[in-house]
């Protein structure tokens, strides 16, 4: 079953320099117990697509100009406003990236926890308090009991997202949106946080939306991956096929630069120059300025999102020559 549809979505902010264009037509769906990767530097229109299909972009500036999202065939752009806040939280939920800015300072994580309970079910503080500590116990916080009352800054960076985790789980939704969770987290933390997100999932069958630009976290734990450049989507394809050959170069370039251990003491590969300023993204591919392969026609003609293969696409004008060349 087809749990989230993006079709053909928009995002553009107005600033005092011009029109920037953060999502440019992205489109992806997920099904129940599925996880989606979305990978792509920093700047790529991740996190802005995300914000839209949660409904929490900051308006103005952002602006939603086009496309639809739709969650089990209900458009929720055209949904009033109480009725889309109904469904965020009960049925859909993020985890942010940064934990430590997310949570409230000068309230207690149990409080914190406790509180989606108290609006959405109507409990006590002493009932809501117990479904915390439930919550607590179910992301592996030690002595859940004994912190409940303890504040954002007195657990670790791994502990805090582990309470991002359970504050989306809280209401059991199908859906969950993590937003570059592992962020500033060592090695070992960021395996464990991922584990644990992965056991969640198949205990409760959720779609899962991980947005990352590490290509090494998701190798494990994706079925699919869509790569974003631009705010576009530049190839899509199942994880295992993707990392065997990729059909674009910039994907290419994000594989080459990760670091591995049977290459010790070569030199790490980069993709070089910049992502493009969003307010004058370049014609053509906007991939063609870093780009090794660019030629005349890159410049000139932005590439579709072509088929590749079965559930495979590449927004590369020489699609074929990178499958041969993988």
């Amino acid at each position: 079953m087809t749990l989230l549809q993006v079709r053909d979505l928009h995002v553009e902010f107005r600033t005092r320099d011009g029109v920037a264009r953060a999502v440019n037509g992205v489109s992806w769906s997920v099904e129940a117990g599925e996880t989606l990767a979305v990978l792509g530097e920093s700047g790529s229109g991740k996190s802005v697509t995300a914000q839209a299909v949660m409904g929490i972009l900051d308006v103005p500036p952002g602006r939603i100009t086009g496309g639809q999202v739709l969650f089990e065939g209900r458009d929720l752009l055209t949904l009033p406003d109480e009725e889309r806040r109904r469904i965020r939280g009960a049925r859909m939920a993020m985890i942010f990236q940064d934990a430590l800015s997310a949570l409230n300072p000068v309230l207690t994580v149990g409080y914190q926890l406790g509180e989606m309970f108290r609006v959405h079910q109507g409990l006590s503080r002493r009932e809501a308090k117990a479904r915390a500590v439930e919550l607590m116990d179910r992301v592996r916080i030690p002595a859940a009991k004994a912190r409940v009352d303890d504040f954002p800054h007195q657990f670790s960076g791994g502990m805090r997202q582990r309470i991002m985790i359970a504050m989306a789980l809280a209401l059991e939704p199908d859906l969950i949106i993590a937003d570059e969770p592992t962020t500033a987290l060592d090695v070992t933390v960021q395996a464990q946080v991922m584990e644990l997100l992965a056991d969640l999932q198949r205990e409760f069958n959720m779609g899962l939306i991980l947005i990352t630009h590490d290509l090494g976290v998701v190798a494990d734990v994706a079925d699919k991956i869509a790569v974003m450049y631009a705010g576009r989507i530049v190839e899509t394809a199942p994880v295992k096929e993707l990392y065997r050959a990729p059909a674009h170069p910039y994907t290419k370039g994000l594989l080459d630069s990760i670091p591995r251990l049977d290459q010790k003491g070569h030199q790490l590969n980069a993709i070089q120059g910049m992502p493009p300023n969003l307010l004058r993204i370049p014609p053509g591919c906007a991939y063609n300025p870093r780009c090794p392969m660019a030629r005349e026609t890159c410049r000139a003609a932005e590439p579709p999102l072509y088929d590749v293969a079965a559930r495979r696409a590449s927004a590369c004008h020489f699609w074929k020559e990178m499958c041969h060349a993988g």
